[in-house]
């Protein structure tokens, strides 16, 4: 095999591939990548026995038909660090040699029968046709309530893609908090029968990157077989193995009831967290909000060791006053994921769970537990009038005011 490579272009494709490879398997082709020279396109593949991807490589021209399997650790460096953007790979007999210019490297390979046997998509139903941005959405907003760990339950660190009628739904949970996006498929978009698919969390965030670098309208197809799913879009496919677990029935975790809702801006309101998660960070992360009906929306935390900290934010608040705690860090995510300018937020009790939405639409939400308030975590009255202003500080701030004017 003998192929020549513009790197500028060639990476792009080539850092697709490698990040699928293995390189903590004891199965040394799984930490390569397959490079498959024919006349007509280069193809790269690769895999860690629970992802795979198959992409046609940009920036390459095929010298000499034939196969390989490239060392990702070494080429990858070797490819970003080369002194020129035109280079040459060769590989005779498990030898390879990169020629970048006038400086020559010889590196070693794996025999090609040693790379595993991809399963193919032939014959897996289809579930849908959807375009990459509304397929990026789902993953961006569906994921954001899962836990990327080994913990049992394993629904905890996966996300259910979930297929019912014209709808095309994306969720994961914690156990925590919850969250949902869904899709309604279009008019004339290909659909196949209702199913559902629970696939690890990780390898969906490498769906998204690979996402981010088409166009939104680009169509992408989801493929299931039973065991494996495929995501193909244009000429590259990345398949998932799904996860051996069943996902817990959420829709009877969702309660919609509520005994207070506020509608307030998006970006205030996150705005009020970050600076109340400089004190509470290193404490218990508890951000404690008091809503009174035709009110302000009122924020308090506290950390022993870092001081105490208030937040008034303007808010359509309707309902019962109540206050409850919830994890600011949790909180965040879910504003985060919106990417909308106002957010509605609908609270049953302190005690109940929290509903954050998009104002006027129902294609996601974000719902959150909230965290028992304890007498240390409420702010006293003593630590409230630190905040106000003596008579001495309000004269002065009027006398300023009248020269300023």
């Amino acid at each position: 095999m003998k192929i020549e490579i513009v790197r500028s272009e060639f990476l792009k494709t080539w850092q697709m591939a490698e990040r699928s490879s293995s390189g903590k398997s004891t199965v040394s082709a799984l930490s390569g990548v397959l490079v498959t020279a024919e006349r007509e396109e280069v193809q790269l593949s690769a895999t860690d026995l629970k992802t795979s991807i198959r992409c046609v490589a940009e920036g390459v021209n095929t010298l000499r038909e034939g196969a390989a399997i490239l060392p990702v650790k070494l080429l990858g460096d070797l490819f970003k660090k080369a002194s020129s953007d035109r280079l040459t790979v060769e590989v005779r007999e498990e030898k390879g040699l990169l020629v970048a210019g006038r400086n020559k490297t010889r590196f070693p390979t794996w025999a090609v029968a040693d790379f595993p046997k991809l399963a193919e998509s032939e014959g897996a139903q289809l579930l849908c046709d959807v375009p990459a941005g509304e397929l990026l959405r789902l993953l961006v907003e569906g994921s954001i309530a899962s836990s990327p760990s080994d913990d049992f339950p394993k629904y905890l660190g996966a996300c259910l893609i979930q297929l019912t009628g014209e709808n095309l739904r994306l969720i994961s949970t914690d156990t925590r908090r919850l969250s949902l996006s869904k899709w309604l498929c279009g008019e004339g978009m290909e659909k196949g029968q209702s199913s559902d698919l629970l696939l690890p969390v990780l390898p969906l965030r490498e769906l998204q990157r690979l996402l981010s670098g088409v166009g939104p309208e680009t169509p992408v197809r989801i493929l299931y077989d039973g065991s494996l799913s495929w995501f193909q879009i244009g000429k590259t496919e990345f398949s998932i193995r799904r996860v051996e677990s069943s996902f817990p029935n959420y829709e009877k975790i969702l309660n919609p009831g509520k005994t207070t809702s506020m509608l307030l801006k998006r970006d205030e309101f996150l705005a009020a967290l970050d600076r109340i998660d400089v004190i509470v960070r290193s404490h218990t992360r508890l951000v404690v909000i008091h809503l009174s009906p035709g009110g302000n929306l009122r924020l308090t935390g506290k950390a022993p060791e870092f001081g105490v900290v208030v937040e008034e934010l303007d808010a359509e608040i309707d309902g019962a006053p109540m206050k409850a705690g919830f994890n600011v860090g949790f909180m965040q995510d879910g504003l985060k994921a919106l990417g909308t300018e106002s957010v509605r937020m609908n609270l049953n009790g302190e005690a109940g769970q929290a509903i954050i939405s998009r104002e006027g639409a129902d294609d996601f939400l974000y719902m959150l537990m909230p965290i028992r308030i304890t007498e240390q975590d409420v702010i006293e009255p003593d630590e409230e009038d630190d905040f106000e202003e003596s008579p001495e500080e309000e004269e002065m701030e009027e006398q300023s005011n009248e020269e300023q004017g």
